[in-house]
Formats: structure tokens, C-alpha cells, sequence
């Protein structure tokens, strides 16, 4: 019997699925981030055969059975740092043939649709959609420094904007209060952590955010609204250039920050019905390590073609 392994590695965490060659799952795994912009190649192959071994402990199957691995990583943009991973990887799993490609390829088969839009929003964000299996078009996705409009990053660095702003003015803000207290340091100290570690930080201020905005603080939904707006610019971006505005698609909605603001998700379903009426939204229907996992199986017997994001 020979198994696969499916990753979908992003910038919080790493998903495993482990399957057989008869399509059966026999066992799911996370591990810590894996973003190769983020962490590194060497760090996020340690965080993929952290998941993968684990996954193999569980079925007590050793790394040489593994037949096939294909990696949708977060990141993995260039070929380069997919390469990397690839080198970096093999170690831990001697027999297998590795595939190291963008998350977001992954994400959109996931959807298991044609034509599709898929929307990510997490850590980082992205907009990609096909109207074939080869003809794609993606927005964003450029990562923390060039932009990510609509990410839990971006969300939580135009919040701390504000608070910056706010503390300059003297100016009482909950929301900076809550910062503060959760890192238990002065509003300095906390621009110090800010400046040293600037994609660790945000991301976490996201929540923050969420939670602010459930319980109606009117800067916080601000923040969210524009990350709603942001989102829905890039989804009219991938709409024009597949020319889909008379065709009827499936929209996916998937990250933590759809997950982690129910004020968010309002807002973008609402923007949505008002600029792209022929989208039809939902999340999406299958997780991305096990459709890496079902594309990894296929392999076994035929060979695997991917497109370029």
C-alpha cells in the first residue's frame, strides 16, 4: 500500500492530510506556520514534515512509505522558495516525490468548481479565479510588505495607525487600551515590538479587532468595513479579467479573518450583492490539505499538471 501526504501551510498553521492509495483518509495533523515569506524555507519544511511525521505516528506508518507529497504553501510565489522547501523537505521523506506549489492554486481546486472565485483571507489575502482548468486570474496576494489589503496583517497594522494616532492626540481609545493590556507593556514598548517584529504583531491585533467590533466600537468596524471593501476591489479585479460579469459563478470564502469577524463577513456579503449580483458565495466545500491529498494520490498513476498563480 502506498500513501500520500496533502499540506496546506499558511501563515498561522499547518494542515496535514495523510491518505492511502485507495482515497481513504487515515489521518489529519497541524503543526506551527509554514509561510516561506514569513518564517523561511527552512522553517516552514520543519513545520511540514512536523505535521507529516505526526500524521504517520498516528497509523504507525514509517516516512518511507509515503509515496507523494504536494505542499500548497503560502508564500511559495517563486520558484525559488518552492524549490527550497522541496530540498529542505526531502530528508524526512526518502522515497517520495515532492511538489512544492502557491497555496492558492490549491485553494481554488478546493472549490471543486468551474467557473470559481476563491477568497482568501488570513494572515495574508488573495483573490484567484478560472473560467477553465488553465485560464486563472489572481489579484493581491503580494505579501505583508508590498500589500495584502483584506488580511488579518492589514487589518491589524491600520489599527494600530489609529491608536498611534489616537495616543499622539491624548486622546482616550478602547481599542489601544486593549492592545496594551494584552501585551502588557507601555504604548513604546509595544511601537518597539511593532518595528522588530511588524508581520508576528499585526496578524495578532486582528482579534482584537473583531471582538471590538462585535461589541459596536465604531473604529473597529471602520477598520473591518475597509478590509470588507479592499477584498471586494480584488474580487472585481479577477471578475474583469476573466470577464465574468454575465456569468454565474461560486465565490469561496476561507481564512481566519472571514472565520474571525462575523461583522466582516456581513459586510463583504453585503458589498458583494451590491457589485458582483451573479456570485454566489459560501465557504469552501472541501479543506485544502485534502484536496492536496486527493491530487497527490491521482499522481501515483498519471502525471499531475498544475498552473502557475
Amino acid at each position: 500500500m502506498r500513501y500520500v501526504l496533502g499540506f496546506d501551510g499558511g501563515g498561522t498553521k499547518t494542515e496535514c492530510v495523510l491518505m492511502d492509495e485507495t482515497g481513504a483518509i487515515l489521518a489529519r495533523s497541524r503543526s506551527g506556520a509554514s509561510n516561506v515569506v514569513n518564517v523561511g524555507a527552512e522553517a516552514a519544511a520543519a513545520a511540514l514534515a512536523e505535521a507529516g511525521l505526526e500524521a504517520l505516528r498516528s497509523v504507525a506508518r514509517p516516512p518511507s512509505d509515503v509515496a507523494c507529497i504536494l505542499v500548497g504553501l503560502s508564500g511559495a510565489g517563486e520558484p525559488r522558495a518552492r524549490w527550497d522547501v522541496q530540498e529542505k523537505l526531502k530528508p524526512s521523506f526518502p522515497n517520495a516525490t515532492i511538489l512544492v506549489t502557491s497555496d492558492l492554486i490549491l485553494t481554488l481546486g478546493a472549490t471543486g468548481k468551474i467557473p470559481s472565485v476563491v477568497v482568501i483571507a488570513g494572515t495574508g489575502s488573495a483573490v484567484l479565479g478560472r473560467t477553465s482548468p488553465l485560464k486563472l486570474a489572481r489579484a493581491g496576494g503580494f505579501g505583508p510588505i508590498i500589500g495584502d489589503p483584506g488580511s488579518a496583517n492589514d487589518i491589524g497594522r491600520k489599527a494600530v495607525a489609529r491608536c498611534f494616532q489616537k495616543f499622539l492626540n491624548n486622546e482616550k481609545f478602547p481599542l489601544a487600551d486593549e492592545i496594551l493590556r494584552t501585551f502588557d507593556c507601555t504604548w513604546s514598548q509595544f511601537v518597539d515590538h511593532v518595528r522588530a517584529q511588524p508581520t508576528v504583531i499585526f496578524p495578532k491585533i486582528f482579534p482584537m479587532v473583531a471582538n471590538a467590533a462585535e461589541s459596536g466600537d465604531m473604529a473597529a468596524r471602520a477598520v473591518l468595513s475597509m478590509a470588507a471593501v479592499n477584498l471586494i476591489e480584488q474580487v472585481r479585479e479577477v471578475v474583469d479579467q476573466l470577464q465574468m460579469h454575465n456569468t454565474k459563478f461560486f465565490l469561496a470564502k476561507t481564512g481566519g479573518v472571514f472565520d474571525g469577524s462575523a461583522f466582516l463577513n456581513e459586510q463583504f456579503d453585503l458589498l458583494l450583492r451590491k457589485t458582483v449580483p451573479n456570485a454566489r458565495p459560501g465557504p469552501l466545500p472541501r479543506p485544502v490539505a485534502e484536496s492536496a491529498a486527493e491530487l497527490a494520490r491521482h499522481a501515483l498513476t498519471s502525471p499531475l499538471q498544475i498552473p502557475e498563480s
